[in-house]
């Protein structure tokens, strides 16, 4: 901490100086206030966190002086709120947080305890701190939007672009614990590879037409899919090979208007899933994002489930989230970046 004792560390974007392609000079070192606590909130210290697209997203649109990022964070709790029973001093924990309050590029960060979960106690923070975003996305879109029943089934399950974070815990999620078979996506060889060591009973390539590739594995169509790309330029595609009463879950915004009247013959139904509703109108089952955490924790610790961690930077500061965000904007990381924390 710094000799002010009212000041703490962080990392915000320069919007004097942002670049498409996180030049060293995108992100500066700062002091900011410590943050503080509303009554459910817990204060962390910080002691990994993670890169995500949503990063990405938020630099591009950052406006305001001080504009922190990091919505993948694991630490130690070290204050928590007036009517917070959840968590004690000292506890580890991981989350995602949400967009509309500062993310955990800094030293101590504050986060409504109602979306954090115990940290997964064989993991280090780093392995830690790869999985919540990627964990409540997943696990909201399987079990909560497609209501795909955690037991054994021959059911299928498509994930399109695998190879990513968010991929690769679907891809675990599916196959490990609802016992789906799940074909994922990929255009690259390591991430090929990485769809197959996650659990994928087979690998298609997103790049090339997808019904002839879903119909050659002696598959009519698919029970379930999750789409983490543009649906737009491949919605003809899903709504073909989707099965009668089959489900279709996406993430991301598509660029176009998406033909649902595909869907109706069908009696397809169709979801979106954002990790973040949940915090950002509060709703009245924000709680289970507490509860989902605790549950991966556990699938975690017995092996059932394992990190999606690829890379480990030294310690956060400008320079190493400038070079976090510069890779995963080129394309092709495999699992998660994160960076440890503060030197």
């Amino acid at each position: 901490m710094k000799a002010d004792s009212s000041l703490m560390r962080a990392v915000a974007v320069n919007i004097d100086n942002k670049t498409k392609d996180f030049g060293i000079d995108s992100f500066v070192d700062v002091e900011l206030e410590i943050p503080q606590l509303k009554p459910t909130d817990i204060r962390v210290s910080v002691k990994a966190a993670a890169i995500n697209p949503i990063d990405l997203k938020m630099y591009r649109g950052a406006k305001n002086p001080g504009t922190v990022l990091g919505w993948d964070v694991a630490g130690v709790v070290e204050a928590v709120g007036s009517e917070t029973s959840l968590f004690q001093l000292g506890d580890e924990v991981f989350y995602a947080g949400v967009v509309t309050r500062p993310g955990g590029f800094s030293e101590l960060h504050a986060v409504d305890e109602k979306i954090v979960g115990r940290k997964p106690k064989k993991l280090s923070f780093a392995e830690a701190a790869a999985l919540p975003l990627a964990s409540i996305t997943c696990w909201e879109a399987l079990f909560e939007r497609m209501h795909i029943p955690q037991s054994g089934s021959n059911a299928t399950l498509l994930v399109l672009g695998g190879g990513g974070g968010v991929g690769s815990m679907a891809i675990q999620l599916g196959s490990r614990v609802a016992g789906l078979k799940v074909i994922a996506s990929a255009s690259r060889e390591g991430t090929r590879e990485q769809c197959l060591a996650m659990g994928a009973a087979a690998v298609v390539d997103h790049n090339l037409p997808l019904s002839p590739q879903i119909k050659a594995l002696d598959l009519k169509t698919v029970d379930y899919i999750l789409c983490l790309t543009d649906p737009g330029p491949i919605f003809t595609d899903l709504a073909d090979f989707i099965s009668p009463q089959g489900k279709i879950c996406c993430l991301v915004e598509s660029s176009v208007d998406l033909p649902m009247n595909l869907l109706r013959t069908k009696s397809v139904e169709f979801s979106w899933e954002g990790a973040f509703t949940k915090a950002l109108f509060r709703t009245k089952d924000m709680i289970t994002q507490h509860e989902i955490l605790n549950t991966v924790s556990e699938l975690l610790d017995a092996g059932v489930l394992k990190t999606t961690l690829s890379e480990e930077l030294e310690a956060i500061n400008a320079n190493s989230v400038s070079a976090a965000c510069r890779k995963l904007s080129q394309g092709g990381v495999v699992g998660k970046i994160v960076i440890n924390g503060f030197s």
